[in-house]
């Protein structure tokens, strides 16, 4: 659920700017996302921390779980610009966050040898969601409506949550809380470099997944119904991205992987302005989707090579997500 639903947004971007929310700006709608996107990231970089290390895991799979499903749930019924923001923006970005650090966590204690490839496999979940989540919207939406087709999406997120609810276990957890914030990482020009490329990277890494459909359409690229599915091509590609570059993560170390991978992706990106048919559209994003994904797998693991004192791990991951 985490990332996965952020990757639908661009499914909803289109049809709310074609339909419930067609008085909108495009720019306006896309705070949507936006805040979720935020959201997914502030809370589960910064403030579910502590609570974990606290011991309640199960806690904030639960509470992540009732957010999100519930925010889906009020998006059904949504009828304003500020009711879809509240719910879908707010009440979604902090079942997400919620859920993000057991699921980066967890992983880890459960692989002594290949966690970059394992850690991965995990991630490729939310790549997976993405290609779901839209193809189910999109076929449902003109047969049952808007408000059936996001609970239809809200109960497939339940039944799938009901999964680490019931099985998710932390193997230890840190012998003492750790701090929130710690001031002595910052001194490191390495993590500081890094975390301000993260900034820029997540800054306009989902512009694409946010738009590539409504920009199919009024380019003239594909048509309505085939430019749902460029969506979902984006995502397809960042299944790969994040299980085979992190296969080799293990062996070079994620540092050397994500350099080149993340040059590549910033790459492509300039080369959309290029893209005017469907087979360069294609082409488009299983390569971007593909660069992106190793940027959203690949950072836990390289910010674990860059902390300096490893019991605080958690800590200087959380500050680097935040900003």
């Amino acid at each position: 659920m985490t990332k996965g639903i952020a990757n639908t947004f661009g499914a909803y971007q289109t049809y709310y700017e074609t339909g419930l929310l067609a008085h909108e700006s495009p720019s306006n709608i896309s705070w949507i996302g936006s805040i979720q996107a935020f959201l997914l990231l502030f809370v589960g970089g910064l403030i579910t921390g502590p609570i974990y290390d606290a011991g309640y895991l199960r806690g904030l799979v639960i509470a992540g779980s009732v957010s999100g499903v519930t925010g889906m749930m009020m998006t059904s019924i949504c009828k304003e610009y500020w009711q879809v923001v509240l719910a879908q923006g707010v009440l979604v970005g902090c079942g997400s966050g919620c859920l993000l650090l057991p699921s980066v966590a967890v992983m880890p204690q459960y692989f002594t040898k290949r966690r970059a490839f394992a850690t991965g496999i995990g991630a490729a979940g939310s790549s997976l969601g993405g290609v779901i989540y839209p193809i189910v919207f999109h076929e449902l939406q003109p047969r049952i409506g808007f408000g059936w087709a996001t609970r239809v999406i809200a109960f497939i997120m339940l039944g799938t949550l009901m999964i680490p609810i019931l099985v998710m276990r932390a193997r230890v957890f840190p012998s003492t809380r750790r701090p929130l914030f710690d001031k002595n990482i910052l001194r490191s020009i390495p993590y500081d470099l890094f975390s301000l490329g993260e900034f820029f990277g997540f800054m306009g890494m989902y512009i694409p997944f946010y738009y590539v459909t409504s920009y199919s359409i009024a380019h003239n690229i594909a048509n309505e119904n085939l430019s749902f599915y460029l969506l979902t091509l984006l995502n397809v590609g960042s299944i790969f991205g994040r299980i085979v570059p992190n296969f080799f993560a293990d062996v070079t170390g994620p540092l050397n992987i994500t350099f080149p991978f993340i040059l590549f992706c910033s790459i492509i990106a300039f080369c959309w302005t290029s893209v005017h048919s469907l087979g360069q559209m294609v082409v488009f994003c299983l390569s971007y989707g593909c660069f992106s994904g190793t940027f959203v797998s690949i950072t836990g693991p390289a910010l674990a090579t860059l902390s300096n004192d490893m019991s605080l791990v958690g800590t200087h991951m959380g500050m680097s997500f935040t900003f």
